[in-house]
């Protein structure tokens, strides 16, 4: 923890005297961080929820955030890890919604479904992200379309998130979006099963002052969290204070920031206060980064898990045979053999079985065989 701590403030200082933005500059910090903290976890043989509770990688929750000074991370995080995550499917503006609007040439061919439907029926899915584009009479036409396959198709307990991302320019442009989606007859219904609204307002004007007055003129608004305005550690802490009810978690914006930020949120929660953590994807695959994540989800007691990796990727099919082989043999319950012969993610119910992910040091449980893979130069040269 200490190494990241020294390594993120240096990293900082280089991306601001270089007029690099934080989001990006942090990317190669969590890369870093990610190594550090597999190479512990391998050397100690601990899972990452337990390394993160007993001290083993150092972490102090009160070294990010003051007001956390005198908690333990074991006070915050939870005992165990969850066994389960419910993946929450990524529902593109472009993605088809059933098989019938897919045109022939663009049909796949790869033993996976394709449309909306498919993949309910396929995985069993229960929690969605719908993707929104700021234009109120295509955003009312796509909801509407949306709504009734999921009503169709989904178990009764589904629930979904609203990505918002950044198409707004004020909190008063949100807030007229939000009332023409909300208020719409049709999708009464529909809206009772929210989770949240992810990041509306553009980074560029998401964390000003001026939207805390805003928010606060709008008490009956939906839990709003951040996610690409969370770029420091000092990100989650000002939207709170301004109102927003959370933030998310990806291992690209950082493992021990977002550690710290489960725990503030735990904190908060204590007093009755509203305090959302989600898990949001960058199109996260394997042989590694998915399962990392996973692990990171799972220590941090994050439920709903945005996963679109193993939808837009044909599994783990680009990788060499010996790479699957690794991975299958290490996460059996975590991958299945596809009709096609690569090993692709397994969702039963909704849900992605994290034992093999628990039970390994970081959740990997095999060191990558590089033998198959051509180096990049990364040199000047």
């Amino acid at each position: 923890f200490s190494a990241w701590q020294a390594i993120y403030n240096a990293q900082a200082a280089w991306a601001k005297a270089e007029d690099l933005p934080p989001l990006l500059a942090h990317f190669g910090t969590s890369l870093t961080e990610r190594a550090l903290i597999e190479s512990i976890c391998r050397a100690t043989s601990r899972p990452l929820g337990q390394a993160l509770r007993d001290g083993t990688l150092g972490f102090e929750p009160g070294a990010i955030y003051d007001n956390l000074a005198k908690r333990p991370a074991a006070e915050l995080l939870p005992e165990q890890p969850l066994a389960k995550v419910l993946a929450r499917h990524t529902v593109g503006l472009a993605d088809p919604l059933s098989s019938e609007e897919i045109p022939a040439e663009e049909q796949l061919d790869d033993s996976l479904p394709q449309s909306l439907d498919q993949c309910i029926r396929a995985y069993g899915l229960r929690h969605f992200k719908i993707k929104i584009s700021g234009n109120p009479d295509a955003d009312l036409e796509r909801l509407h379309r949306v709504a009734a396959t999921i009503t169709q198709h989904a178990p009764d307990d589904f629930a979904f998130s609203l990505d918002g991302n950044e198409q707004f320019s004020s909190v008063e442009a949100f807030r007229g979006h939000w009332a023409r989606l909300s208020g719409d007859a049709t999708l009464a219904s529909f809206f009772e099963y929210l989770l949240f609204v992810e990041q509306p307002l553009h980074r560029d004007i998401a964390l000003d002052n001026s939207v805390g007055d805003e928010l606060a003129r709008w008490p009956d608004r939906p839990p709003i969290i951040i996610d690409e305005s969370d770029a420091t550690t000092e990100s989650l802490p000002t939207a709170l204070a301004l109102g927003y009810a959370g933030t998310s978690h990806k291992n690209c914006k950082g493992i021990f920031k977002g550690t710290a930020n489960a725990c503030l949120l735990a904190a908060r929660r204590e007093t009755g206060q509203t305090a959302v953590m989600s898990g949001e994807d960058l199109c996260n695959v394997g042989p590694v980064a998915v399962i990392q994540d996973l692990a990171v989800m799972a220590a941090l007691g994050i439920e709903s898990v945005e996963r679109n990796g193993h939808h837009y990727m044909a599994g783990l099919s680009q990788f060499p045979e010996a790479t699957q082989r690794q991975v299958s043999n290490a996460h059996p319950g975590l991958y299945r053999t596809s009709d096609r012969g690569w090993p692709t993610l397994v969702i039963r119910d909704g849900q992605i079985d994290l034992g093999s992910i628990n039970d390994q040091p970081f959740g990997t449980g095999f060191e990558l065989d590089l033998s198959s893979f051509t180096p990049v130069n990364l040199s000047d040269e």
